[in-house]
């Protein structure tokens, strides 16, 4: 089993120790996981800096891959949060670092953070989600450094209403664009977490998507605690090969493994 969306002290946003959440995922039988730390350039709260210290968190990956050889393997991976102004900025430091893998979330829309629900500000639900798609579609048409798109229609978890809108011609043009590129998606299993019926993206999403040609999906729980970690995996894994995937994939230097789904069952 493998975690590819899962966080540490090295994210802003999260007090656990790196080693403890190694341990926590051992202790869930994990052969696999990728640390995703935050980096969140220009976020829209100047009380929070989503970076870290590359080096340090390149060391500490090495300590403990060194510490649990044997016992799972340690990816290093990382989440940015995506906005059209600063793509140039992003290629600028992925060019000069290295990651196994590589998570394109989208957290800001017209420069406003979801979580404090600014978007929703003048906007119906409805209008702050078309934003949110065109701001994304913009993104993907005009950057290409990353392995998978994370948590796709996050903007749902912060909606204040249900929006009947599926978005299905929008995403349709985004899968068209990333698919051939060889990019994926990920299912993030935390949507379920905070309170809604389904993973980030819901299982239209993931029905489109394989529609349209995809194969490259990932799993994550964006475990931030170790209890959190794996989080509805089996349940996850079983709706995936219901839509008729046959492999979940995990990375190596940015180069895409895929393992039958069938054997992690």
């Amino acid at each position: 089993m493998f975690d590819y969306h899962m966080h540490s002290s090295f994210s802003k946003d999260c007090t656990v120790e790196m080693e403890d959440m190694v341990k926590g995922a051992i202790a869930k039988g994990l052969t696999e996981i990728c640390f995703t730390e935050h980096i969140d350039y220009d976020f829209p709260d100047d009380a929070i800096e989503f970076d870290f210290d590359k080096q340090k968190y390149t060391e500490r990956i090495e300590e403990l891959r060194q510490l649990y050889d044997g016992q799972i393997i340690i990816r290093k991976g990382v989440e940015i949060g995506v906005q059209p102004h600063i793509l140039q900025r992003y290629d600028e430091m992925l060019n000069a670092e290295s990651f196994d893998f590589i998570i394109c979330s989208m957290h800001t829309v017209e420069r406003k953070g979801l979580h404090y629900g600014e978007i929703f500000k003048g906007k119906t639900a409805e209008e702050a989600s078309i934003s949110y798609y065109n701001e994304l579609l913009h993104c993907v048409k005009n950057f290409d450094n990353y392995s998978v798109l994370g948590h796709i229609d996050l903007i749902k978890r912060y909606a204040p209403e249900i929006v009947q809108n599926d978005f299905h011609a929008i995403l349709t043009e985004i899968f068209n664009h990333i698919i051939p590129a060889g990019k994926g998606i990920e299912l993030n299993t935390s949507g379920v977490r905070y309170g809604l019926s389904n993973g980030l993206p819901s299982d239209d999403i993931l029905k489109l998507y394989k529609q349209c040609g995809g194969e490259i999906i990932t799993l994550g729980s964006d475990a931030h605690k170790p209890e959190h970690i794996a989080f509805q995996f089996k349940e996850s894994l079983e709706l995936v090969k219901s839509i008729g995937f046959s492999y979940i994939t995990s990375f190596n230097n940015q180069e895409p493994v895929f393992h039958p789904i069938d054997k992690l069952l």
